[in-house]
């Protein structure tokens, strides 16, 4: 059973910074699909960015120009460094592997708020 663990969430205000962090308790350089997700109060849970094993990167429209992905294999790691927070980034963000099978963390509450 793979374990996907995510810290770094918080209160932030508008204009600040977070570091989210996603833990895998498996080796994760073979893994092709890593990406984090979020899911709004009353919305649907929507992809934030994804990054491949070659280190290939998409982000959603929203976050593009403020948030970056990246994965660290050694550590078994995979960030999201979120610039110019807004309060519509206020979400739980979920980190998501594909790795055999769909595997997901538990969440990390993200508020962005005066």
């Amino acid at each position: 059973q793979v374990q996907l663990v995510e810290s770094g969430g918080g209160l932030v205000q508008p204009g600040g910074s977070l570091r989210l962090t996603c833990t895998v308790s498996r080796a994760i350089f073979s893994i092709n699909a890593m990406a984090w997700y979020r899911r709004a109060p009353g919305k649907e849970r929507e992809l934030v960015a994804g990054i491949t094993s070659g280190g290939s990167t998409n982000y959603a429209d929203s976050v593009k120009g403020r948030f970056t992905i990246s994965r660290d294999n050694a550590k078994n790691k995979v960030y999201l460094q979120m610039n110019n927070l807004i309060p519509d980034d206020t979400a739980v963000y979920y980190c998501y592997i594909r790795g055999g099978s769909d595997y997901w963390g538990q969440g990390t509450q993200v508020t962005v708020s005066s």
